[in-house]
């Protein structure tokens, strides 16, 4: 799903982006709701940020990609962090730092990757054909597994983010 946002984006670069699996949610710009491994699943952009809420019974995992008053600006490289009815939940982040042409083409492809999937969420910002943020979300078994990217085209970085949750046995009982 491809959505033209029409406020712009609000982080500058990829220093801003702080990672939170604890921050409360955001109201998204754009949002598409999963059913992957009997989880609901949820992409939202927010800003050229985004958040991602998984619940399966009394599981409730909201990840936060973002700038957010308050917490330091420190995105990760890796993350395993305990979350209750969850057996495993792996976060990484990667900044490419790209030429305007590597940058264009790295954007291009994403668009076409994504482009008529209905596992994903591209969001299109106004003032630069290239200030996107994108989501896809996929399943094997109990593992729910998503990426994002944010493109910054005025400091040619592209930040990639990988989550991995392999969902607890019981959870969707109420454990």
């Amino acid at each position: 799903m491809r959505a033209a946002i029409d406020v712009p984006f609000t982080d500058t670069k990829a220093a801003d982006l702080a990672w939170s699996i604890t921050h409360p949610l955001i109201p998204p710009l754009a949002d598409r709701v999963l059913s992957l491994a009997g989880a609901r699943v949820e992409l939202r952009v927010l800003g050229a940020s985004h958040q991602v809420l998984l619940e399966r019974g009394d599981v409730r995992l909201v990840e936060t990609v973002a700038c957010l008053p308050g917490l330091p600006a420190d995105l990760p490289a890796t993350a395993t962090p305990a979350v209750r009815g969850v057996a495993r939940h792996d976060f990484a982040s990667s900044v490419l730092h790209l030429t305007p042409d590597d940058f264009t083409c790295a954007v291009a492809r994403i668009r076409e990757h994504l482009a008529g999937r209905p596992d994903a969420l591209l969001a299109v910002f106004p003032g630069h054909p290239l200030a996107v943020t994108a989501l896809l979300a996929l399943e094997a078994g109990p593992v729910v597994h998503w990426c994002s990217w944010h493109a910054y085209p005025q400091t040619g970085e592209l930040v990639r983010t990988s989550s991995t949750t392999v969902l607890a046995p019981g959870s969707e009982e109420g454990r």
